[in-house]
């Protein structure tokens, strides 16, 4: 944590230092020349306990632990949109279940989200569940914004596994698997 206190810091005094502008005979913040991604905030933020994947520089992937099941996380920022993609994999794959099954459970399970949603990821063949955060490039704090959704997702996945686990690994109906005595 403290690594990412030092790193905060460094960047929010960076963006309010006045710099001198030759060309314009000016002065402009520092935070001009920066280009922001918050794909640093979250490898600073999720890098002490957990396996931090930087996979390019606007990606990364976060194993956590979960109850159930590990978690991961895979974090991408569109520059252009200003927009933070987070998506929380369910390692859970299915055994012969058919994928109307597979569309109707995450129909119902969406209808009670008020915050991202469940699809299916057919190349990896799991469920997922996805949010994106627009940011504000005058914002200087994201990393409690990200932790949030970090932890809405989480919460979300961790009661969601026992019913896409009653539907994709022991073939019981959508309908049922959302009964709560079928989870028992």
């Amino acid at each position: 944590m403290e690594n990412f206190q030092n790193y905060y810091f460094v960047n929010i005094l960076l963006r309010k230092i006045p710099l001198y502008d030759k060309q314009k005979d000016s002065f402009m913040l520092a935070a001009n020349l920066y280009q922001y991604n918050p794909i640093d905030d979250v490898e600073a933020l999720y890098k002490s306990g957990n396996s931090v994947e930087r996979r390019s520089t606007n990606e990364v992937a976060v194993e956590i632990p979960g109850k159930w099941d590990n978690m991961l996380l895979f974090f991408a920022w569109e520059e252009k949109m200003n927009c933070l993609h987070i998506s929380c994999l369910i390692n859970l794959q299915p055994q012969d279940v058919a994928m109307p099954s597979i569309f109707e459970l995450l129909a119902l399970i969406n209808e009670d989200l008020w915050v991202g949603y469940f699809s299916y990821w057919e190349e990896m063949k799991m469920p997922i569940f996805r949010h994106s955060l627009f940011i504000n490039p005058e914002e200087f704090d994201l990393s409690a914004k990200i932790s949030n959704v970090v932890n809405i997702a989480i919460t979300e996945c961790e009661r969601a596994y026992p019913i896409f686990h009653a539907v994709l690994k022991q073939n019981i109906s959508p309908r049922k698997a959302l009964l709560p005595s079928v989870l028992m």
